[in-house]
């Protein structure tokens, strides 16, 4: 299975390749206004608007810091009627691929409900790496705000 590795602070983590459209350099992204924690905004993509996370400040409480390597991964996201949207996600050093077996990948052993997107882990010569759940990522509170806004378009 082929992954994008990419990091949030220090640490690695993937997402499922079939699950992303594009990856894009950092665009303009233009700030939401009393957005909820993470949201970093929306861009332009080829004539539609996209909302951008900014998945390390969502998770880690720190935005991703401003790299030649940051990038935004253009996602597959399932909205609350099951259709796939796409979303943008800020992720620093988003510029290898990496193939692993699924089931190289074992459950880390913690449970964190504030982090639901958080995956299980793998190891490799460089240490752990962190599979993260796309469907997962949002609150359910950011992800009515962020397509319920859109549709209303």
């Amino acid at each position: 299975m082929l992954f994008l590795l990419f990091q949030l602070g220090q640490d690695r983590y993937v997402l499922d390749a079939s699950q992303i459209a594009e990856v894009v350099p950092l665009l303009s992204i233009t700030p939401i206004p009393q957005a909820p924690p993470g949201v970093a905004g929306i861009c332009n993509y080829h004539g539609l608007l996209v909302p951008v996370i900014d998945i390390s400040a969502l998770l880690l409480s720190q935005p991703a810091q401003r790299r030649l390597s940051t990038r935004i991964l253009l996602v597959y996201y399932p909205d609350d009627n099951g259709e796939k949207q796409l979303l943008g996600f800020i992720a620093e050093k988003a510029v290898e691929t990496v193939r692993r077996e699924p089931t190289n990948f074992r459950a880390s052993g913690i449970t964190n409900v504030a982090a639901a997107s958080l995956g299980p882990v793998a190891i490799d010569a460089r240490g752990l790496v962190q599979w993260i759940a796309v469907h997962k990522v949002l609150p359910a509170s950011v992800r009515h705000v962020l397509f319920k806004q859109l549709e209303e378009n």
